[in-house]
């Protein structure tokens, strides 16, 4: 039985074995005892309240409950770049024409932005591989719209994603091959180390303020601007079903592209309706379409939020849960649960 809950205070060891196993190139999930200890913390903080809605990074974990162990981990911050500058290149174009010549061409540059500051971030989006079957990559990604959907008050108007760019198989990025190492002249990982453990001044001290073409860069780094990780494939799609696009900002370093929204215009907003748990002796199940889509059901408390994927559908505003699926839930009969359908309506 899986489960994505609300970290709580317990999960420290078993993040740092996720984290482990992510590899490079995902700056906001590190295996570093320190630094997973402080987000834990800071977690828990948001959770509870307890730090002001800008500051607050939402860390959910999903539970294996028959294995005792934490199979997937994925998060959403409220607000990026008040406390420390956030950086991405906006992908712009130059013209160059001349009349007496007859040459028009367009140039594609890149631009060192901060215009994505304050807004709120979807992020640290992990599947162990043992558990990367099913529908269990759809629940982890999506509980975080399921949780934005019952809480939006506490997110700001615009929500980004940024998404892991391209490596080589050897976890080179020809980006950053391309032009990174020629202003920051240290590895990649070096630089994924630093920008993970905050220290990004040198972003701003050595990296150029005036655009840079695109052309003028090898043609292994031109390919990869915009592109994703193998592995971040399967995420990507599973945002842009939700309602995020792509528009044009790149991640500095490995040039991954960053998709954003309007929270208003997140699907989980737009269809997610809530239920009444129905009591067993109901006829909730009874009148329940033959033909039955994954439905993802969550509580509504936000201390201690929990969602998982069920069978049962919300008919008329109320839900047959299973008993196990209320234990999963922390919720019994007459409570408000909100639920969305896992899988987008095809003429959607």
């Amino acid at each position: 039985m899986l489960v994505v809950r609300a970290i709580n205070g317990n999960d420290l060891q078993g993040l740092y074995d996720l984290a482990s196993q992510v590899g490079t190139g995902m700056t906001t999930l590190k295996p570093d005892m320190k630094m997973l200890g402080d987000r834990l913390a800071t977690a828990c903080a948001s959770f509870a309240e307890t730090i002001p809605p800008e500051e607050r990074d939402y860390v959910f974990v999903m539970e294996d409950t028959v294995n005792k162990r934490l199979a997937g981990v994925c998060a959403i911050k409220g607000a990026v770049g008040l406390t420390e500058p956030f950086y991405n290149y906006r992908i712009g174009t130059l013209v160059h024409s001349s009349r007496e010549l007859n040459v028009f061409t367009r140039m594609e540059t890149l631009y060192l932005s901060n215009d994505l500051t304050g807004s709120s971030e979807l992020c640290s989006l992990f599947l162990h591989p043992d558990y990367r079957v099913g529908h269990n990559g759809k629940l982890l990604s999506k509980s975080r719209f399921l949780f934005i959907a019952q809480f939006p008050h506490l997110f700001t108007e615009k929500i980004i994603a940024e998404m892991r760019g391209y490596q080589a198989e050897d976890g080179s990025s020809p980006f950053y091959e391309g032009l990174g190492r020629h202003f920051f002249k240290m590895d990649f990982h070096h630089v994924d180390d630093l920008t993970a453990l905050g220290k990004k001044s040198f972003i701003a001290e050595l990296m150029p303020r005036q655009p840079l073409y695109i052309a003028y860069l090898p043609q292994d780094a031109q390919d990869v601007v915009g592109a994703v990780h193998k592995s971040t494939a399967p995420a990507r799609r599973l945002l842009e079903q939700e309602g995020m696009h792509y528009e044009g900002y790149v991640d500095i370093f490995d040039a991954g592209p960053v998709l954003q929204a309007r929270v208003s215009e997140l699907r989980a907003l737009r269809d997610s309706e809530l239920a009444i748990v129905a009591p067993d002796d109901d006829m909730v199940h009874a009148c329940a379409p033959a033909n039955v889509e994954p439905t993802l059901v969550s509580n509504t408390t936000l201390r201690d939020f929990r969602m998982i994927v069920s069978e049962a559908v919300n008919v008329n505003g109320s839900i047959d849960l299973s008993t196990a699926e209320q234990q999963l839930l922390h919720c019994g009969t007459g409570a408000t649960v909100r639920t969305l359908p896992l899988n987008v309506k095809k003429n959607q």
